[in-house]
């Protein structure tokens, strides 16, 4: 029986991070622009436009989303954080008007995972956000989905590239089932089997129901 040295962990949902996954560990060193807001003694040499031996207050720069989450303190304003621009006004109308049209990867890889962990930080943007999240979903999910089932044995490059990474497991899951029908239709597969999208959904189901 063959076993493989890494089982993939599937990313974290929300606000917090699961880091047992690749993804969320990837996901955790995207870079958010930031303004301190008190000074920060012998820390100089993180801004790298700075000779100071000490991160000035008002100074603006950017750091890793691991690091802006460990220094922001809602009671005592250590740091704010600034919304990157592909989650401001601006570009969530565009996302309301046709999210298909959008390279979401070109935007950033993580635009979903990204744009939840924004909501950590006091923002009364947050509920816009939210909204702009859950609606850019949905309105790309159809097109993703019909995308993964019309592709069959063919080079899907071009269709993925545009994708962010949550949409690219769902290509990937789409195409997987849709082989796994094929290669039943051909006789080639002994049975059908659940996708694992629908078992851990059982999963969450009987949890909810014993608790």
């Amino acid at each position: 029986m063959e076993s493989q040295s890494y089982f993939p962990v599937q990313p974290g949902v929300g606000v917090e991070e699961n880091f047992l996954s690749l993804d969320d560990i990837l996901l955790t060193h995207e870079r958010l622009p930031v303004r301190t807001e008190c000074t920060f003694p012998r820390l100089g040499f993180l801004d790298k436009s700075s000779d100071s031996q000490d991160i000035t207050e008002g100074t603006k720069m950017e750091l890793p989303l691991w690091l802006s989450k460990g220094l922001y303190e809602r009671k005592r304003r250590v740091l704010s954080v600034e919304m990157p621009k592909v989650y401001r006004e601006g570009w969530r109308t565009v996302f309301t008007a046709d999210p298909n049209v959008v390279d979401l990867h070109k935007m950033g890889p993580y635009y979903y995972g990204l744009g939840s962990q924004l909501l950590h930080f006091d923002s009364p943007e947050n509920p816009d956000i939210a909204q702009a999240l859950l609606q850019t979903f949905i309105g790309r999910f159809r097109r993703t989905m019909d995308s993964s089932q019309n592709a069959y044995n063919e080079d899907t490059s071009a269709l993925v590239e545009r994708l962010d990474s949550l949409e690219k497991r769902l290509f990937k899951s789409g195409q997987s089932g849709l082989n796994g029908f094929q290669s039943w239709e051909k006789g080639q597969a002994a049975q059908l089997t659940a996708s694992s999208l629908v078992l851990n959904y059982r999963k969450r189901k009987m949890m909810d129901v014993q608790s």
